[in-house]
């Protein structure tokens, strides 16, 4: 195998991954994709799904699993047994904005009224201990002029790197007989320091204000103490 230059490198894995992730999406998206994960180590390639139905992605003994990774391995050129497929599962749906774009997406064309979606979407979103929900719709709603309706709930960063640590985002279109809906869906995570439902990191302007401590008992009447007269004496010759 060639080498390539390290510029060169990170265009072909971002390309790569660009590309497995739309196919993943499409493939999967009524099973509740989540999003991938590429681990690459000497021996063999490991691509990691993440969903929120994983038996269905597995399937009937692993059939539809073997099925995805056949069809990545001849596509991507991967040699026999270089790549491998896993499927985990996803703890927290509620918190996760792909799961939560794709049922506003079959939500919607079941045929469900957009502010009544949106609602249902937020308050599962919240109730499941996210800090900030926004959703986003856009698109002919309802008259024959577009516009965009847009739902908020809690508290949302907007920029600086708390932003990119703290908000889970996804985009996805859906095809109406009228045209065309955009569907944003922004969740801001709670602080977690086991790193399970949220970022390790806390936020930089949390401010902690730890309980003071205990003082020492003061006595009622004032005592002195002579510390000179204390000291050890002298050795002796």
């Amino acid at each position: 195998m060639a080498t390539i230059s390290k510029k060169r490198k990170f265009v072909a894995d971002g390309v790569f991954y660009a590309e497995l992730n739309e196919f993943l999406q499409r493939e999967l998206s009524e099973d509740g994709y989540a999003g991938v994960e590429v681990r690459v180590t000497p021996a063999r390639t490991e691509i990691i799904i993440r969903a929120t139905s994983t038996m269905s992605i597995v399937g009937q003994r692993g059939r539809r699993i073997n099925e995805l990774t056949s069809l990545v391995q001849k596509r991507f050129g991967f040699a026999d047994g270089a790549v491998e497929l896993y499927a985990e599962r996803v703890h927290e749906r509620g918190l996760c904005a792909i799961a939560q774009a794709e049922s506003l997406k079959y939500k919607l064309l079941e045929g469900l009224a957009v502010r009544r979606a949106a609602y249902g979407v937020m308050r599962q979103v919240m109730t499941h201990g996210a800090k900030g929900c926004e959703v986003v719709i856009s698109g002919k709603l309802r008259a024959a002029r577009a516009k965009s309706m847009k739902f908020t709930d809690g508290f949302m960063l907007h920029s600086g790197q708390p932003a990119k640590d703290y908000i889970d985002q996804a985009v996805r279109h859906v095809m109406l007989r009228q045209g065309v809906l955009g569907i944003k869906v922004k969740i801001m995570l709670d602080h977690d320091p086991t790193g399970q439902k949220g970022p390790k990191k806390a936020l930089p302007d949390v401010v902690i204000i730890s309980d003071p401590k205990d003082d020492d008992e003061v006595p009622e009447v004032p005592v002195s103490q002579n510390f000179f007269a204390e000291k050890a004496p002298a050795a002796e010759h």
